[in-house]
C-alpha cells in the first residue's frame, strides 16, 4: 500500500487475492457437544451451567403456564407467543396445566435459588432451564418475562432460529435502576417511538424509561426574546382549566400516555414521567405570563409569589392520576442561587406534596450549588446526580440521599451538538471503562455502593434551531444503547472483548415490535460474501485499534486499522480456492 493510501479501511467486504487456506474446522455445532458457553444474550447471563446437545423447538412446541397463574404471568405466556410467532417461524399457543417435552413453561416462585442476586432484586431474577423443554422460574412476572427475552435471544441467536443448548442459566441484574431518559419537552418524539423504545428496552433488561416533559429552547437564539423562544408541554388534558398549555407542536393524549403505560408494564418497563420546574418552565411562563420571573421574561418561575407554587402543586394534581408508574420527577435543576432561600422552600413544599398524591419523588441533583449542600431539604427523595459541582454523588449520599448516576460528562448526548457527545455515546468507552459507580475522579462510588441504584443516562435536545428527527436521535442512541444495558445489568459478566460483544448485539438486535426503529448495528450476512467470519491477519494493527478479523465481521460499526508503512496488506482464510466477480 503506498502513501497515498493512509485512510483507514472502514469495511473490507472481499478480499481481491483468495489464498486457499486450511481446511473448515470439523465437529462444530455437533448435536452431543457439551456447552461450555453460554448462549449469545445481551445483557450476558450472570451464570450457566452447560448441558450436552440442543433442544429444537419445533410446531406442536407450547407456551404453558399452570393452573391458577397470575394474570400478570399469563400477559407474559401471551407476548412470549407473539413474539416467538414475530421472530421464528413458529406458530405456539397458550395453554394452562404441565409442560409436555418440546413446550416453554413459564412459572412465578419468589422462593427459588437465583444465585447470589440481591434480595431487593430478587423479584428481576430467574432461572432458565434446558433439557427435553424449555423451564424459566422468575421471582415475579418481571423475572420471568426478561427469561423469556434470554430465551428469544438465545434462538435467534442459533443457525436455525428454533433451537437453543441444553444447560441452566441463573440470571438477576446488579443494579435497580437501569434506566434512560428522553426529553421530549425541547422535541417531540412520535407515539411511535416511545412505543418501540419501551420495548427495545425491555428487550435488554433495561427497566426504567424517564420522560422529560417540558423544556424551552435557549433565549440567546432567539433575540433574547422569551416570547419567540420555543417551549413545550407535552401532556394535552381536556380540563378546561388546561386549555393551551399543551404544545401545539405535538402532545400526548390521555390514550396516548395508557398506551405508553401498557406497554412498558407488558415489558417490564417503568415510566418515570419529569415535570421540571421552577427552572425550564417557559411553558409555564408562556401559558402564565404573570408567574416568571422579570415580568415573565425568563425561564424560571417566580417564587416569590405564593400564585406560583398554588399553579405547580395544581398541575402535578391534574396529571398524577395519569401516572401509573410509583414515581415522579419534580426536576428542581439549574435555578438561580441568588433565589436559595425560595428554592429550598420551594422543594421543601412540592416533594411532600407529591408524596401525598401517592408518588415518590425524584429530583435533580442541584444542592451543592444552590445552598452549598443538602442541609435542610427534605430527604425523602432519590437524586439524579448529574454533575459533580452542582451536586456530587459523595455529597449526595453523605446528605442520606440514593443516587442514580446521570453524570453529565459520562452519559449526556445533545444531537449534534458540539459538546455532550453529540455524535453519540462511545459504546467501546462504556463497556470497557464505563460502570454504574463511575462518576469521575474523586466522586467514583465503590460497585453496588447500597446508596447507588443504578445510572440513567439522558438525550437532551437543547439544539431546539438544528433540524433532525427522531430517528437521526435513535442512530446516536443505538451506538452505545446495548453496551449500557450490559454494564447496568451486569459490569462485569460481558467479557472483555468489545468486538464479540457487538456481534452478538447485532445478532439479537432489537426485538420483537420495534420495526420503526432503524437497526443500525445490523450484521452483513450477504449469503454471498465469502469473506464473511472467515480468519483474517493483516500486515499490522494500528496502536489501541482492532484486530484485522474487523474487516469481515459483518458489522457496520467496526473496522481494521493499521499502522502505517509500505505494503500494508490484509490476508482473509476462505477455506479453499474460491472464485468470485465482485469485491
Amino acid at each position: 500500500m503506498n502513501a497515498l493510501w493512509r485512510a483507514r479501511l472502514s469495511r473490507l467486504m472481499m478480499v481481491g487475492v483468495v489464498v486457499a487456506g486450511l481446511a473448515p474446522a470439523v465437529g462444530m455445532a455437533q448435536a452431543a457437544e457439551v456447552n461450555s458457553a453460554p448462549p449469545g444474550v445481551v445483557p450476558a447471563l450472570q451464570q450457566w451451567s452447560g448441558g450436552t446437545g440442543r433442544l429444537v423447538l419445533s410446531a406442536t412446541s407450547r407456551v404453558v403456564v399452570p393452573t391458577g397463574a397470575s394474570a400478570g404471568l399469563q400477559q407474559v405466556a401471551k407476548q412470549v407467543a407473539a413474539d416467538v410467532a414475530e421472530m421464528t417461524k413458529l406458530r405456539p399457543t397458550v395453554v394452562t396445566g404441565t409442560p409436555a417435552a418440546g413446550d416453554i413453561s413459564l412459572r412465578v416462585d419468589s422462593a427459588a435459588d437465583f444465585g447470589l442476586a440481591k434480595s431487593e432484586l430478587r423479584p428481576e431474577a430467574y432461572r432458565l432451564a434446558v433439557g427435553s423443554g424449555v423451564e424459566i422460574v422468575g421471582g415475579s412476572d418481571k423475572g420471568a418475562f426478561y427469561g423469556s427475552r434470554s430465551l428469544l435471544q438465545a434462538v435467534i441467536s442459533s443457525s436455525d432460529r428454533l433451537s437453543l443448548p441444553v444447560g441452566t442459566a441463573v440470571d438477576y441484574p446488579d443494579y435497580a435502576v437501569r434506566g434512560f431518559m428522553l426529553d421530549v419537552g425541547r422535541r417531540f418524539f412520535t407515539p411511535e417511538y416511545i412505543q418501540s423504545s419501551l420495548r427495545w428496552m425491555g428487550w435488554l433488561k433495561m427497566n426504567t424509561l424517564q420522560i422529560h416533559l417540558n423544556d424551552n429552547g435557549f433565549a440567546s437564539h432567539y433575540d433574547n426574546d422569551y416570547a419567540k423562544t420555543p417551549a413545550a408541554f407535552r401532556l394535552a388534558s381536556t380540563n378546561p382549566a388546561f386549555a393551551g398549555l399543551a404544545a401545539q407542536d405535538g402532545s400526548y393524549s390521555r390514550a396516548d400516555w395508557d398506551g405508553f403505560e401498557t406497554t412498558a408494564a407488558n415489558n417490564a418497563v417503568t415510566i418515570i414521567p419529569e415535570i421540571d420546574s421552577p427552572a425550564h418552565a417557559l411553558a409555564f411562563i408562556h401559558f402564565k405570563p404573570e408567574l416568571g420571573l422579570n415580568g415573565g421574561k425568563s425561564d424560571h418561575l417566580d417564587l416569590s409569589k405564593p400564585a406560583t407554587t398554588d399553579f405547580m402543586k395544581s398541575v402535578f394534581a391534574e396529571f398524577a392520576p395519569w401516572f401509573r408508574g410509583p414515581t415522579v420527577h419534580i426536576g428542581v435543576d439549574e435555578y438561580p442561587s441568588s433565589m436559595a432561600t425560595a428554592y429550598k422552600t420551594y422543594v421543601n413544599t412540592m416533594a411532600p406534596y407529591v408524596r401525598s398524591l401517592g408518588k415518590s419523588v425524584n429530583a435533580w441533583g442541584s444542592f451543592t450549588q444552590m445552598s452549598g449542600g443538602g442541609a435542610g431539604y427534605d430527604k425523602n427523595m432519590v437524586i439524579n446526580s448529574w454533575n459533580n459541582d452542582w451536586y456530587s454523588p459523595t455529597a449526595a449520599i453523605a446528605d442520606g440521599y440514593k443516587v442514580i448516576n446521570s453524570n453529565d460528562g459520562l452519559l449526556y448526548v445533545v444531537p449534534f451538538a458540539s459538546y455532550y457527545h453529540g455524535q453519540g455515546l462511545d459504546g467501546g468507552y462504556i463497556f470497557n471503562s464505563w460502570a454504574p459507580n463511575i462518576f469521575g475522579g474523586s466522586n467514583n462510588l465503590t460497585a453496588q455502593d447500597p446508596k447507588l441504584l443504578g445510572a440513567m443516562p439522558a438525550v437532551w435536545n437543547d439544539q431546539t434551531w438544528v433540524d433532525y428527527t427522531e430517528l437521526q436521535v435513535h442512530g446516536l442512541i443505538e451506538k452505545s444503547f446495548a453496551a449500557l444495558a450490559q454494564k447496568m445489568w451486569s459490569p462485569t459478566k460481558g467479557g472483555t472483548d468489545y468486538t464479540a460483544f457487538l456481534l452478538k448485539a447485532a445478532t439479537v438486535g432489537q426485538g420483537p415490535g420495534t420495526s420503526y426503529l432503524p437497526d443500525t448495528i445490523a450484521l452483513n450476512r450477504n449469503p454471498g460474501d465469502l469473506a464473511y467470519g472467515r480468519p483474517a491477519t493483516a500486515s499490522s494493527t494500528e496502536a489501541g485499534g482492532l484486530a484485522a478479523t474487523n474487516a469481515v465481521d459483518g458489522l457496520d460499526v467496526s473496522r481494521w486499522a493499521s499502522s502505517y508503512s509500505d505494503n500494508q496488506w490484509l490476508r482473509v482464510d476462505l477455506g479453499s480456492s474460491r472464485t468470485f466477480t465482485s469485491v
